[in-house]
C-alpha cells in the first residue's frame, strides 16, 4: 500500500447501541474475541501505545499501535506500523447512529509506503483482511452478544 492509494473504506451496520459497539472496539476483553487474541493491553486514551506479535506462515509481524484520536462513543484512530517493515497507516473507527442501530465506518489511510514485496501489504490483501475482521469476525461477534 502506498500514500498515493485511495483510503480503504469498510462500512458495516450493526443492530446495537453505540455503547455496545464502542465497547467491542475499545475493551481488551472484547477485542481479543474478534480482533487479535495476541493483544496484551489496550487503552482508548490519546498517546497510549501497544505492540503485539502476529505470525503468518514463516513471517513475523510486530504490530505497533499508537492512539492518536479518541472521541468517546464516536471515533477512535490509531497509527499502525510494524517493527520488521517500513510503512505507517492510520485506522479510524467511526460509529454513526442510524434508525436501525449503528454503522461502523472504518477508514485506513497510508502515511508512509509499505513494501510491495510483502503479500500482506498489497491493497487487495489489506481490503480482504479488513473485510474479514469487520464484515466477518466483528459482525459475528456482535450478533452473538
Amino acid at each position: 500500500m502506498k500514500k498515493t492509494d485511495d483510503p480503504i473504506i469498510i462500512k458495516e451496520d450493526f443492530n446495537c447501541t453505540k455503547e455496545i459497539l464502542w465497547e467491542a472496539l475499545t475493551d481488551l476483553t472484547y477485542m481479543k474475541q474478534w480482533y487479535f487474541s495476541q493483544i496484551q493491553n489496550f487503552n482508548a486514551i490519546v498517546g497510549f501505545k501497544t505492540q503485539f506479535v502476529v505470525t503468518v506462515e514463516d513471517r513475523t509481524y510486530t504490530h505497533i499501535w499508537e492512539i492518536i484520536e479518541v472521541i468517546p462513543l464516536q471515533k477512535i484512530t490509531y497509527t499502525w506500523q510494524f517493527q520488521e517493515h517500513p510503512g505507517i497507516s492510520t485506522s479510524a473507527f467511526e460509529i454513526i447512529e442510524n434508525k436501525n442501530g449503528v454503522s461502523l465506518l472504518l477508514t485506513i489511510e497510508v502515511l508512509e509506503d509499505f513494501p510491495d514485496t510483502v503479500p500482506e501489504f498489497r491493497r487487495k490483501s489489506c481490503i480482504a483482511g479488513w473485510e474479514y475482521f469487520i464484515n466477518g469476525n466483528l459482525k459475528n461477534y456482535m450478533a452473538s452478544r
